[in-house]
């Protein structure tokens, strides 16, 4: 039974001293912690024999993954030259892109962040169903979208996403309950971690979520 798994990369630590809301705004990059913790995963993903055999890599079109997918790509590249194979090139897709957020751009937390103000109340009247963007039923289908175009093109081979937290979690919910919505503070998809999802590459039928935390030790 041939199987293809869709491995999905949170991307590393963004720089924002401000801690704004950067959402889907241009021109936030990786801190210096965030370069060594996509490293770190880069190394992670490079000494896997499953992983470091990836057909494609992908990410959304944002700094902060194309960066960390960046670090991703010379890693595997590495590998492939001693192999003697072609190098993979990086692709970008649209819909695992950040979620959308009223809020991008501005300060969220207490004191003056706009999470509080009056005028932006109607914003946050309801947790589970964002009211401040885009749904996680939304996030969750086009991540579906993504992963099973992915699972019919590469059938038996292992694909690599480097995505954000907000769509890798909707998704990961979405085929562990069958319902994308979830309370945000409960998501645990660290920054750099690997959700790896499964498949029966003829019936898509899901067989196995794995997870993997390879920057957790990154200072």
């Amino acid at each position: 039974m041939p199987a293809t798994t869709i491995h999905l990369v949170r991307h590393g630590e963004v720089f924002n001293p401000n801690h704004v809301l950067y959402e889907r705004l241009p021109d936030f990059h990786l801190s210096t912690r965030g370069v060594r913790m996509a490293q770190a995963t880069a190394r992670y993903i490079a000494a896997h024999s499953g992983l470091n055999h990836a057909a494609a890599i992908y990410s959304s079109p944002l700094d902060r993954t194309r960066e960390t997918a960046g670090e991703i790509l010379k890693a595997l590249n590495s590998v492939r030259e001693e192999r003697g194979e072609q190098p993979l090139e990086l692709s970008t897709d649209e819909r695992v892109i950040e979620a959308g957020n009223e809020f991008r751009g501005k300060r969220i937390g207490h004191g003056d962040g706009a999470l509080w103000r009056p005028e932006n109340l109607r914003l946050i009247r309801n947790l589970h169903k964002p009211s401040w963007g885009e749904t996680y039923e939304h996030i969750g289908q086009r991540m579906s979208d993504f992963v099973y175009e992915k699972v019919d093109e590469y059938p038996g081979e292992q694909v690599i996403v480097v995505s954000h937290e907000s769509p890798i979690y909707s998704f990961r919910h979405l085929m562990e309950t069958g319902n994308a919505e979830h309370w945000m503070w409960k998501r645990h998809t660290a920054l750099a971690s690997v959700t790896s999802f499964t498949f029966d590459s003829d019936t898509r039928e899901l067989l196995a979520i794995a997870y993997a935390d390879p920057a957790a030790g990154v200072q």
